[in-house]
Formats: structure tokens, sequence, C-alpha cells
């Protein structure tokens, strides 16, 4: 399935959201509504906010409080992508200009903490507590998951149990979120543990398959190749690699990656070892393995146009481009 047919059962709810969407962002402040224009108008393809209404739509009816669900999920994503592009000093997004290179680090910071004001401001004038204990989970998930990499990384002691775990807690949570929120708003509390953890699957298959994208061949992917390795992050197809590979080889991946991730030509030849001892291949079956198992938590569930294009969009998640 392509995204528009995934879209095809919420489509209405989706442009009903857009609209909702920007009036929560809105601002007294001039330069502030400049910049949530700017992020606005370069939004993605509206991945976490799908996942809430298909959640939502597949165990009821959607209502306000999904609209609500899903508004705040996708101000806390974009909050914690400002956010991000501050603490990687990244300068691009998507391939448009990232907030901080546009406006600096200080304004970035303070409008992604405006974004978060708006999470908390909007489940409380909703009285949506629920709503807002899932979504505050995510948030102490996601600074712990980003933190235990980067302490993992200084060390470079990372196994495969440490990895799943940051993974589960940085990328994964949010996913898990947005399930869980679909249900919940749908007053399907019941479902709501089995929602949670299909989201969680389909973020860590998420996660592996922009690890595998790392290796890849410029022009097919999202990001440049190396990149990971460049900011020294162990990924699942580099941590298999170091499990398995003689001490020599070990070594000199781990040398590449500390002293020498700024040379393209050195990162190019840990980039080959890795595919070379089946780095990618091992990544990719553990990623299929993992998109299975979430396939299999939504089986109970009866058969519907909203379960169609849910597991339509795990499948797109695994074989996106991009």
């Amino acid at each position: 399935m392509n995204v528009q047919e995934i879209k095809a059962p919420i489509q209405a709810e989706l442009e009903e959201f857009e609209k909702r969407f920007r009036a929560s962002m809105k601002s007294k402040v001039p330069l502030l509504d400049k910049i949530t224009h700017y992020i606005i108008k370069r939004k993605g393809k509206q991945m976490r906010p799908m996942f809430v209404f298909l959640s939502a739509k597949l165990l009821g009816e959607i209502n306000d409080e999904t609209y609500n669900s899903a508004t705040l999920v996708e101000l806390l994503h974009t909050a914690t992508l400002v956010h991000d592009d501050v603490v990687d000093d990244a300068n691009e997004r998507r391939g448009f200009f990232s907030v901080n290179a546009l406006w600096k680090n200080k304004i970035a910071v303070l409008v992604g903490d405006y974004l978060l004001s708006k999470v908390l401001l909007l489940s409380i004038e909703h009285k949506k507590y629920r709503s807002l204990e899932i979504v505050a989970r995510a948030v102490r998930e996601m600074s712990e998951g980003e933190l235990l990499q980067i302490e993992k990384a200084r060390r470079m002691d990372i196994d495969e149990a440490t990895y799943f775990e940051v993974i589960r807690q940085k990328t994964a949570s949010l996913i898990a979120t947005c399930c869980e929120a679909g249900a919940v708003s749908v007053s399907r509390e019941d479902e709501a543990d089995r929602m949670r953890k299909f989201g969680e699957l389909v973020g860590l298959a998420f996660q592996i398959k922009d690890d595998i994208f790392d290796y890849g061949t410029p022009g097919k992917i999202g990001k440049p190749t190396g990149i990971d390795i460049r900011e020294r992050k162990m990924t699942l197809p580099l941590i298999h690699v170091l499990q398995v590979a003689d001490k020599k080889t070990r070594r000199r991946l781990i040398n590449i990656v500390k002293r020498h991730n700024e040379n393209q030509k050195k990162i190019n030849e840990a980039i080959q070892l890795v595919i070379d001892l089946g780095g990618i291949h091992y990544a990719y079956e553990k990623m299929m393995e993992i998109k299975e198992e979430a396939l299999k938590m939504l089986e109970p569930i009866p058969d519907s146009p909203s379960k169609k294009s849910l597991v339509g969009l795990v499948e797109y998640t695994i074989s996106r481009e991009n």
C-alpha cells in the first residue's frame, strides 16, 4: 500500500486534524508565529497522527479526544525534533534548514519549550489527564534513551540488549504512545496495553530500518551514508559485527569510529566491513522478525479498512526509501 491508500479510511480526519494542529501552534508573539508556520509548512508524512487515528478507528469511533491526543503527540514530536537538531548541531531536516540553522540555538530551544508547554496546557484545558500521563511518559523515556545512548557512545561498550533499550525509549516509545493514546481516546482501556506493545514493536522495526539506511547507496536513502559512524552512534549492524568479528577487525572498527570518524575514506572502510561481515543481513532479519511480532498483536482484532491500513502502515515503515 502507498501512503494515500493507507490514509484512505482516515483522510477526512487527517484534514480536520491539520486545521486543529495549526490552531494549536498559534501564538501572539510574531517571531514565534513565523517559526511555527515554517515548521508546519515543512512537516513530514503525518505518520504519528496516522497511528493515533488508525488505532482509534480500529477500536471505536474517532472523537474530540482522538483529535486532542493526535495534537498532543504531534506537538511533542515537533518539540523533540527542534531540540534534537540543537543537540545534534544539525543544520538540515528533510532537505530544509533546521530551526536552529535559521534562528540560532537559543531561539530553537525556546521554541521547543513553547511546544512542550502547549502539550501541558492543552491537556489541562481539556481535562485529559490520562492522555497527559501517556504523553509525559514518552517525554521521560525519550530523554532517558537519548542520555543512555550518549553515555554508551562515549565508552563504546553498548551490547545488543542495551541497544534495544535505547531505541525502545528513544524511538519506539513515541509510536507506542500514538497507538495507546488512540485506544484510550475511544474508551478502549482494555486494548491500551496491546496497542502500546504493538506500537513499541513497530517503533523498534522503524529504528532498525533507519540503521540500515546508513549503509545504503547515496541517492537512494534519506540521510548521507555513514552519518551514524560520524556521530559515533552504535547501531545494530555495527554492534552485531563487533560481537562476531575477530579481535583485529574489532580493534580496527573501534579505532575508526573513535578516532577517524571525520575521515570519509575510513568511514567507507568501516561501512564495507559491516556489510561484508553480515551486519546488514543480521539487522534486516531482526527487523522482519519484530515486524511479524507486531502484526501478530493485531490478529485477534476483527478485520476492517482501518486494520488493513494499520497493517499497510507497518509494512510501509520497513519498506520506505527515506
